[in-house]
């Protein structure tokens, strides 16, 4: 563990399982270090294990399966620099373990189903992210793994799907509205009726009015522009690229709105991408582009995905730094 942290950091990371959050996680690792930071799994939670919820017939989704007050109680303590014991939901036996000390640290990170649902904790985050698949490319990504890998029959997944959307509409997908960006993986429009869903269409929302939130845009903040950069200085496979953005409102705020459709051939020629988005937080020239190019492996480094996640993070860091670099200063005053 580093020095105890005289301010705790609260990053809250939704959405629903599947979605990317995992890679995320590990793109956040690169920019602030495993050391400074500790990722809490709001499965933890959980009030039912798995035998309770299938007796009660609710799912993990449902707050009713969910612990609010101990998840605000235990949030609250970190950031205010106490210890906790939380509790453990083990996902091989659908039980819950005996707890783990956590001490608090530079940055915590809360992530899984429900870090916006409660009003509480939402109010503790200093900074909120909703990674988001839209149902289209959801159920053709879940039917490729679980019919190819699993060998389960495609009525059955669908089946599976659909008995689970009731719950994430009513009580996971309403989060986006409290988010400060939302990654948003929908199809592409460039390949008319598209079945496969490899080439996908991604959507970063960032919220204005936000402090320490200064939303990334694509040429002149506040137009609305469509830019295709195929050509010598970008290689663009079969279907292209087209990008766009524009202001736009969204669960009744201001928004911007950032696009790629595509996908990107040589990551090298991102910096050309880079070199004409502005208000990245970026501390170099080209940054962006290095850390896609550091994990070349990482799903959707060759689409929006990797692009808007890494630029999330690097929204993450000026935020993280602007509030420590207060924190000094009030310290320094005292």
């Amino acid at each position: 563990m580093t020095s105890k942290p005289d301010r705790v950091v609260l990053i809250g990371v939704a959405g629903d399982s599947g979605c990317g959050k995992s890679t995320f996680l590990r793109r956040l690792e690169d920019l602030f270090g495993k050391e400074l930071m500790t990722v809490i799994c709001l499965d933890d939670y959980h009030s039912l294990d798995r035998q309770q919820r299938k007796e009660q017939q609710v799912t993990a989704l449902d707050p009713r399966a969910n612990n609010f007050d101990l998840m605000y109680e235990q949030i609250k303590a970190l950031k205010s620099g106490q210890a906790i014991d939380k509790p453990i939901y083990n996902h091989e036996t659908g039980k819950i373990d005996p707890p783990e000390r956590i001490e608090p640290n530079h940055i915590i990170v809360v992530e899984g189903l429900h870090p916006l649902y409660d009003e509480r904790v939402r109010g503790l985050l200093d900074f909120s992210v909703y990674l988001d698949i839209s149902d289209e490319v959801k159920i053709a990504w879940k039917i490729q793994r679980d019919m190819a890998e699993r060998g389960h029959r495609y009525e059955d997944v669908l089946a599976s799907i659909n008995a689970r959307r009731p719950d994430f509409e009513a009580y996971i997908a309403p989060q986006k509205g409290h988010a400060d960006v939302v990654i948003e993986v929908l199809p592409t429009n460039l390949i008319p009726d598209d079945k496969e869903r490899k080439v996908l269409r991604v959507q970063m929302i960032q919220r204005y009015g936000l402090e320490g939130l200064d939303p990334a845009y694509l040429f002149d903040e506040g137009s609305t522009i469509d830019w295709i950069p195929c050509g010598r200085k970008l290689t663009c496979p079969y279907p292209g690229i087209k990008m766009h953005y524009r202001p736009d409102s969204y669960y009744g705020h201001e928004v911007s709105i950032l696009e790629v459709d595509g996908q990107f051939e040589n990551l090298e020629e991102m910096i050309y991408i880079e070199s004409h988005l502005s208000n990245t937080s970026t501390k170099f020239y080209g940054e962006l582009t290095e850390l896609l190019m550091q994990h070349r492996d990482y799903p959707g480094s060759n689409n929006g995905t990797g692009l808007f996640q890494v630029l999330v993070g690097l929204k993450m860091r000026a935020k993280y730094e602007a509030l420590t670099a207060r924190e000094a200063r009030v310290t320094a005053q005292v």
